[in-house]
């Protein structure tokens, strides 16, 4: 598979943390992707206590899903993915997260250049404080900044990156308002993608609407599997 290639169409992913993907809930949500025709495997996690390449080899064990590298830090990288999200966090101001972590990188990923794409990662504050930004040691942009995130994306795409990512962060009360998901879908030509905090298959539907090409869910699958398939289903009414 090819980054090129990704995302394209309207798409459904599913993250996994290594820290909590394992056993019998791994094999169960797997069994629920495989069934909904889910688009992409998101691996990775704020965290890191499990290998990122175990969890990758036990998907692939279950299912064909495309596995997609969503590194928390820099114990996650590996070559093992077929899509390697290049994440940098320009919401915030760490330099470590904006191009420090890359310089480290870039020589371990130079031999798979193919299979990166280049996402820059706008976290946007939707309630409590979240895993990311204490994780990160940045501040999220607020909510009802809408002009804060939309020129945060025109940079973004400016400067080269391939995809943005609006990320409400893990535990979030709400997803990313839809009236930014607009904004930024209005200003910018590269793929959007939304994640964090969505709990339905309004939400889904909504965001889709707003002008996302990829939603990605993670907590609220574990907590509710059956979003995973109306997901998919929601998705199928825009291909």
């Amino acid at each position: 598979m090819k980054s090129g290639n990704f995302p394209g169409k309207k798409s459904i992913a599913l993250l996994l943390d290594p820290d909590k993907a394992k056993g019998d809930s791994l094999r169960n949500i797997l069994s629920i992707a495989r069934i909904s025709n889910t688009d992409y495997i998101l691996a990775g996690g704020s965290l890191t206590f499990n290998s990122i390449d175990t969890l990758i080899d036990n998907i692939r064990e279950l299912c064909s899903i495309p596995v997609i590298l969503f590194p928390g830090n820099l114990l996650q990288l590996t070559h093992n993915a077929d899509i390697i999200m290049l994440l940098s966090l320009i919401s915030g101001r760490n330099p470590e997260l904006l191009i420090g972590n890359h310089v480290i990188a870039a020589p371990h990923l130079k031999d798979v250049k193919e299979k990166l794409i280049s996402v820059g990662y706008i976290l946007i504050s939707c309630g409590n404080k979240t895993s990311v930004e204490y994780i990160s040691q940045t501040e999220a942009i607020p909510s009802d900044k809408p002009e804060i995130v939309v020129a945060t994306a025109l940079a973004g795409e400016m400067l080269g990156l391939q995809m943005i990512y609006l990320e409400a962060g893990s535990g979030a009360n709400g997803h990313v308002p839809i009236n930014i998901i607009k904004a930024v879908r209005d200003n910018i030509s590269i793929p959007i993608a939304v994640g964090g905090g969505i709990k339905n298959k309004q939400e889904v539907e909504n965001i889709f609407n707003a002008g996302a090409n990829l939603i990605i869910l993670g907590n609220g699958c574990e907590k509710n599997p059956d979003l995973l398939i109306d997901a998919c289903t929601i998705r199928d009414r825009f291909i």
